[in-house]
């Protein structure tokens, strides 16, 4: 058997007090690399297949970008987050630097505003593919995601982002997910109030950072630092505590500052939860992880039996322009290969089998039987787990299955 050595830096026999060696076969995979086999491929591409047609009777056209390009159109020179998770590699035919696309939206942004650019009005657009991480987002996250969306280019209304929500939770439900939570955020909340405290760009993101661990005193303590005015103090230190149900809209009304900018963040968010009454909604002013991307309304679904979001989205207005077209956009994406854990076993559709001396005679019969759908398997006479139950015999001259 063909393996590799690998040299690591941390001690392990005595003689070499620097170095460690680990045997690679040539069968393992890079750390968070998986092969998905015939099951759960089955699985996954049997709900991909439902997955797609839902969005095409909802009217979403699907696009397929390349894995890579140059890695200057993947938006990791703006984008530090997605910058951090994108392999690059040199293109061996011009010398120019590739990327490994690990995020399609920025793709499909290129696609509306290059190559749709002659549709001045709406574009909806859906994919399905492989995207590749450097790293991965958590201990049990794989770093080939199957990043499955849908996106709409070209309307600003608050109408949109309920159209691509409504569409997020029917598809979840397709991929076997019940007792979904919507939660809801808003970017332009925070902004509003960091401009007008006139904060930097740095700042902003140490506040930021702060706030995804909800330490309301920190947030505090950092803008007191600052000798900021107490009334962007006191509005910065209440975002990290202003989550819960939908009566979290009034509690911010009361405690935010009167600026226009956090009352039409608001009035958004009041809108996306009327469109959705029977929904369970929870609302978080403080929750800002997504891509740099993201310009406005955040929205993502949990479910009680999954650590994190099972599905992401939001508005990303204006991320055309570095294709050559601003455009408003609104969409969602997630990993279908988390459907996997929620989709019922895939059993293997029953085979029909046609012996191997048998098969050239029984060749037109075959060809009947597959292009009713039916699988049909040869028989070499040697152990075989196709699961074939019938056979396929002669008799008076007609080929049956029995």
């Amino acid at each position: 058997m063909l393996f590799y050595v690998k040299v690591s830096p941390f001690p392990l026999l005595p003689n070499l007090p620097h170095h460690r060696i680990i045997i690679m076969q040539t069968w393992q995979l890079p750390e968070h690399i998986a092969d998905i086999l015939p099951e759960r491929a089955r699985q996954l591409e049997s709900v991909k297949e439902q997955i797609l047609a839902q969005f095409r009777t909802h009217g979403f056209e699907l696009v397929q970008p390349p894995l890579m390009e140059y890695s200057r159109s993947l938006l990791t020179h703006i984008d530090d987050g997605l910058s951090l998770k994108t392999i690059r590699l040199a293109d061996q035919i011009t010398g120019w630097q590739l990327g490994i696309r690990a995020d399609i939206t920025p793709q499909v942004a290129r696609i509306d505003a290059h190559l749709l650019m002659k549709n001045q009005g709406i574009n909806r657009l859906c994919y399905s593919g492989s995207v590749l991480h450097a790293q991965p987002d958590g201990l049990l996250a794989t770093r080939e995601p199957i990043q499955t969306g849908a996106e709409l280019y070209g309307c600003a209304d608050t109408a949109a982002d309920v159209e691509i929500i409504d569409l997020m939770l029917k598809t979840l439900k397709v991929g076997g997910l019940d007792n979904i939570i919507l939660s809801l955020g808003h970017l332009g909340v925070f902004r509003a109030i960091a401009h007008a405290a006139q904060l930097n760009e740095a700042q902003s993101r140490q506040l930021l950072a702060l706030m995804q661990d909800k330490d309301g005193n920190a947030v505090r303590r950092l803008a007191q630092q600052w000798q900021l005015d107490n009334i962007w103090i006191d509005a910065l230190a209440a975002l990290p505590e202003l989550y819960g149900s939908r009566d979290v809209l009034d509690k911010a009304r009361a405690r935010l500052p009167q600026l226009t900018a956090v009352s039409q963040a608001l009035d958004v968010l009041a809108q996306v939860c009327a469109a959705f009454p029977e929904q369970a909604v929870h609302i978080d002013l403080a929750e800002v992880r997504v891509d740099n991307y993201h310009t406005g309304l955040l929205y993502a679904a949990y479910t009680p039996d999954y650590h994190d979001a099972v599905a992401r989205g939001g508005r990303y207005d204006g991320l055309g322009a570095y294709f050559g077209r601003s455009r408003p956009a609104t969409g969602f994406s997630f990993d279908l290969r988390l459907f996997g854990a929620y989709l019922a076993a895939s059993e293997r559709p029953a085979a029909v089998r046609v012996a191997q001396k048998d098969y050239a005679a029984a060749q037109k019969a075959v060809d009947e039987l597959r292009a009713q759908g039916v699988c049909v398997v040869v028989d070499y006479g040697l152990p075989d787990n196709s699961g074939s139950l019938k056979t396929l015999v002669q008799c008076n001259d007609e080929w049956k299955v029995e």
